[in-house]
């Protein structure tokens, strides 16, 4: 079983579910429930990736507060190790607030401790231990941007494949090096409107071609239209499983997951899609971003009796 560092953000998320419409300035909405629950990005695919049996280790810098505490004692329940996560006290946990309906969702983040790892606190004694290394939130971790690159080469050199999902900028300025960073990666995880976005494209096929170099499998998440791959020059396309969504909160982090599990275990990269999109539609059934993620025996039963979208 191939062992595997996550190394990124982690906070708790405070989910407004069930809303009719996203708030407008001066007007007030009403959510169907709340729930608060383990949040990020990278503690999310992490979960998932326990969840379907995968040896899993948590690296992160979060506060010694409550909301710390919280997101790792849901890790430890699911199966992640968190002996390598830093605990600073002078640090407060960050906080992702999610306004959240059966379509889409709207995010405000408290970044806190999310933006305070960087490249040093991952040594390469750490890297050593580990055969593959999964990163979110890129434009999230302010910290472990700069030094992103060097880190997925470190990995490369000693051994590790490597993976990023880029996440949202909240500045929309989409700075070019990542494109750099992409050149020691192998597996890179954008949804439809960061790949759009990253590379001034305007289709994602498009985004597809511009992102190619040589070395990054890239795969771009389409939500209810499935996803979409390229290799060795031919478009690979994976239609959505038909479901009906009560929350799509860390979809695309399952999604993540799922295809981690299947690529790492050296499945084709049509079946690894196919588990993926499995994994993203399964983590919409139910709330939050790992109520409904399944375990092995769960996602095969899905594939076998679920239809995709015609």
């Amino acid at each position: 079983m191939p062992k595997i560092l996550v190394a990124g953000e982690l906070n708790p998320d405070m989910i407004l579910q069930g809303c009719g419409a996203f708030p407008t300035p001066g007007k007030e909405v009403l959510a169907g429930d709340f729930a608060m629950v383990l949040g990020s990005a990278s503690a999310i695919c992490a979960m998932g990736l326990a969840r379907l049996g995968n040896a899993v280790s948590f690296l992160s810098r979060i506060g010694t507060d409550v909301w710390g505490s919280f997101c790792l004692e849901i890790l430890e329940r699911g199966g992640v190790d968190v002996s390598k996560v830093i605990r600073d006290p002078a640090l407060k946990t960050g906080v992702t607030v999610s306004i959240s309906s059966s379509k889409d969702r709207a995010l405000v983040t408290f970044l806190g401790a999310i933006a305070e790892l960087n490249e040093q606190n991952i040594p390469d004694k750490t890297l050593k231990e580990f055969d593959h290394m999964h990163v979110s939130s890129y434009y999230l971790q302010q910290r472990l941007r700069p030094g992103c690159r060097q880190l997925f080469a470190r990995a490369g050199r000693l051994g590790l494949t490597t993976s990023l999902d880029p996440g949202y900028d909240p500045s929309e300025i989409w700075g070019q090096d990542l494109v750099q960073t992409l050149e020691e990666t192998d597996l890179f995880f954008p949804n439809e409107v960061e790949a759009l976005a990253i590379t001034r494209s305007q289709s994602p096929e498009q985004s597809l071609q511009v992102l190619a170099n040589g070395r990054t499998l890239t795969v771009v998440k389409l939500g209810a239209q499935g996803c979409l791959a390229m290799h060795g020059g031919q478009l690979l396309r994976q239609p959505a499983f038909s479901v009906r969504p009560l929350d799509t909160t860390g979809a695309g982090d399952s999604f993540n997951a799922g295809f981690l599990h299947a690529w790492l275990r050296r499945l084709s990269l049509s079946d690894s899609l196919q588990i993926g999109a499995a994994c993203g539609a399964l983590s919409t059934l139910k709330p939050g971003g790992t109520g409904g993620q399944p375990d092995e025996g769960e996602l095969e039963a899905f594939l076998s009796k679920t239809p995709i979208v015609s």
